[in-house]
């Protein structure tokens, strides 16, 4: 792999409704491309706008399925622009209604399809207890023209829970692709930039720009390296974090760099003591 790849994050706001924000984010793509992007990430559930109603047959109406057109779409568009896409949507299944990501590489071959682990259920009227919660971390490499990466996905509230991150590190994921839909503040920005420290892997987050309900931008990249050798003291590992305006913006990630630190790092994950963190799977 060369030293660094591209993440476009497509911060950008729906149009309201599901063609349209197919063809909104098929044009975003191009323009991420033609920028050089390696992969392309969009906020939270884009072909609803995370928009989710309580009644099921509205539900019903605004899902689609993994292997329906506004997702397929996708897929071939990551094949013509010969870049990886992380297409989000209100998924159909057999299973309910859930919030699902497919990551598809270069080749516009399926590399995961993740559902939302930890679902948003606060007792309000259009939170997401209607949809159903997904049950693994998958994690994949991911061919670029740059050479294979290591990636996972959680989906915005999965950050509050380290077990997420720590998941998808302990099977090998170099890059987390997040998907996100609420407002980043300085307290959730520091949840990423600490599981972001403490697994010592990248975090490309994708949020809603302002004035999207409850979004404010800020989309991030934390690229997980908090100490070099040359520098005295720790570095700030933020590569970018956008302001709150609707664009597409581009992080470079240092791949290299990342893989030479958890190498030169790699004690922090041998002196784990997990036969003393029984009580984390317990209810």
């Amino acid at each position: 792999m060369t030293n660094s790849i591209n993440i476009a994050l497509l911060q950008i706001m729906p149009t309201g409704g599901i063609e349209q924000n197919m063809e909104k984010g098929v044009r975003c793509c191009k323009e991420a491309s033609a920028r050089g992007a390696d992969i392309a990430l969009f906020p939270e559930m884009w072909s609803s706008g995370y928009t989710i109603p309580h009644d099921a047959e509205k539900l019903d109406g605004l899902a689609v399925p993994a292997g329906g057109e506004f997702v397929t779409r996708f897929a071939t568009l990551a094949k013509e622009l010969e870049m990886a896409i992380g297409i989000t949507f209100l998924e159909k299944s057999n299973d309910g209604p859930k919030n699902s990501i497919c990551l598809f590489d270069r080749f516009g071959r399926l590399v995961y399809k993740y559902s939302k682990v930890h679902i948003c259920d606060f007792g309000q009227p259009d939170d997401e207890s209607v949809l159903c919660a997904g049950d693994d971390f998958p994690v994949a490499a991911l061919d670029t023209a740059k050479g294979d990466i290591t990636v996972g996905s959680m989906i915005c509230y999965d950050r509050e829970f380290p077990e997420s991150a720590r998941i998808l590190m302990l099977h090998g994921a170099e890059l987390l692709l997040v998907p996100n839909a609420c407002p980043m503040e300085i307290n959730r920005l520091s949840q990423l930039r600490g599981r972001a420290y403490e697994d010592m892997l990248a975090i490309a987050t994708c949020n809603y720009p302002a004035p999207h309900p409850d979004c404010n931008g800020h989309s991030t990249l934390f690229d997980g390296v908090a100490y070099l050798r040359e520098l005295p003291g720790s570095r700030d590992m933020c590569v970018l974090e956008a302001d709150g305006a609707e664009g597409v913006f581009l992080a470079r990630l240092d791949i290299a760099m990342l893989r030479e630190y958890r190498k030169r790092e790699a004690q922090n994950p041998r002196n784990r003591r997990p036969e003393l963190y029984g009580i984390l799977a317990r209810r």
